[in-house]
């Protein structure tokens, strides 16, 4: 199942595939390590949905439900 990993819920895992984002943002995001191919856990989800706290390879991430949005993934089963 394909889908953006903010519509993820917590303890969900999912392999990302592709970066949607442009620009700065794109980078930035790759910088921290978010690459297709990657396997991305959902920590936990704030009440209003941002932000969204991830696990990726051996830490942890905060990101804005906007940039989370940017970043397809697979659900891993």
């Amino acid at each position: 199942m394909n889908t953006d990993l903010a519509k993820l819920a917590p303890g969900a895992t999912a392999r990302i595939t592709a970066i949607g984002a442009i620009g700065p943002m794109r980078r930035r995001l790759m910088d921290m390590g978010l690459l297709p191919g990657e396997l991305v856990e959902v920590e936990k989800v704030a009440p209003l949905g941002d932000p969204i706290e991830v696990r990726i390879r051996s830490y942890h991430l905060s990101l804005r439900k906007k940039e989370a949005e940017g970043i397809a993934v697979e659900v891993a089963p």
